[in-house]
């Protein structure tokens, strides 16, 4: 692993570390401190990943114009502010307002993080370094709540002053994304397109099983950990099961490069995993079932990212890498919305349970379709003579 490589893998490290740090427990303080409703939990993750629906692409087009460490470290910036902004929130409004910019920081941290890692790498041991930088992202969203439990249950320390902590530790990741921009440079200049757009059409049943897993995981994160809290879960309890969420994610991330073998079938068994953690989760009543839940969800929604990377990328002109990678992450704004803004308000006039019964549902017709069209969920291999 090469210098720019580890340096990446830094990054997504700090950076996860801040959001395992205040994302589990930014829904409890929206409720219980804010006097947030459901509906209005959901329209907070919404305003969080609606800017992810749009920014990407065009993220995308300067990834092939623009030094992508530069990208990266604006991200760190905007991201780092909008955090420690949450510490003087007073009202819902306020609350998604800064996280619309996180959504906008969101979209300068990950892309760019993929186009360096792209370029980094070969056809061979692109998934492998892809889900190395995804596994160190997820290792620090697992340490994250554990710095969380020690800081509100051993410091005894208020919401607020987590919030300016995981601001400050977030921070530190400009550094590293200057140290990476001193290896970028750009010795020509792309010109803008959309054409991106349309290479991305040529992919339906990826953007299908994407969409699913993307909604389903925006839920996950915007909503879920109120719901466990209604469930008797304390603030350690959510930390704690979050942690757990986190290894499930970054054991399956290890093992990505065996997985990428089996691309098809593994992300069927991923559908399938996510759609029986969300049917667990509306059954369970203690701390262990909730643990399966997360642990079955965290292996569906980690081994998504890199496989439905790799199947685009292979089968698409790594000139516009960046574009591509832009596209891709735009179709994770549309989930990441979709998610929250449908089931806060179902929560709120259906019940707690019945976002993650109807997502099991719709998770059971995407998997027939995955069975179907497996042939389609197959990467371009490379040809050996």
């Amino acid at each position: 692993m090469n210098r720019t490589l580890i340096l990446v893998n830094i990054t997504g490290l700090v950076i996860g570390i801040s959001y395992g740090l205040h994302g589990p427990i930014l829904p409890v303080f929206a409720k219980n401190v804010i006097g947030a409703s459901y509906s209005e939990l959901g329209f907070i993750g919404l305003a969080n990943f609606i800017p992810y629906m749009f920014i990407p692409v065009f993220v995308g087009i300067l990834l092939d114009r623009f030094n992508n460490g530069y990208l990266l470290a604006l991200g760190a910036s905007i991201n780092s502010a909008s955090i420690y902004l949450l510490s003087i929130a007073q009202s819902v409004p306020e609350i998604m307002g800064f996280r619309i910019m996180t959504g906008i920081a969101h979209a300068f941290f990950w892309p760019p993080c993929e186009s360096i890692i792209s370029k980094e790498s070969t056809e061979k041991d692109r998934v492998r370094n892809i889900s190395w930088f995804t596994m160190f992202f997820v290792l620090g969203f697992m340490i994250g709540p554990l710095l969380g439990t020690v800081f509100l249950e051993g410091l005894d320390i208020t919401y607020r002053i987590l919030f300016q902590i995981t601001a400050f530790i977030l921070s530190t990741a400009i550094v590293s994304a200057l140290l990476v921009s001193r290896k970028d440079q750009k010795d020509h200049h792309e010109r803008f397109s959309l054409s991106s757009l349309k290479e991305m059409k040529k992919f339906p049943e990826v953007i299908i099983l994407l969409i699913f897993c993307t909604s389903s995981f925006g839920i996950i994160l915007s909503i879920y950990p109120a719901f466990l809290n209604d469930n008797g879960m304390s603030d350690t309890d959510i930390l704690l099961l979050y942690f757990l969420f986190g290894v499930s994610r970054v054991i399956s991330l290890a093992m990505a490069g065996k997985f990428s073998r089996k691309t098809s079938q593994t992300l069927i068994a991923a559908t399938i995993a996510i759609s029986l953690g969300l049917a667990v989760s509306v059954v369970s009543d203690s701390i262990i079932t909730f643990g399966i839940a997360l642990v079955l969800m965290g292996f569906g929604f980690s081994i998504f990212f890199p496989l439905t990377l790799e199947i685009i990328l292979s089968k698409t002109r790594k000139n516009i890498s960046g574009k591509i990678i832009g596209a891709y992450e735009t179709v994770f704004g549309i989930g990441w919305a979709l998610g929250p803004s449908i089931g806060g308000p179902i929560t709120q006039t259906l019940g707690e349970d019945v976002p993650y019964m109807i997502f099991f549902i719709i998770g059971c017709a995407v998997t027939v379709l995955a069975v179907s069209t497996r042939k389609k969920l197959e990467p371009q291999r490379i040809q050996r003579i």
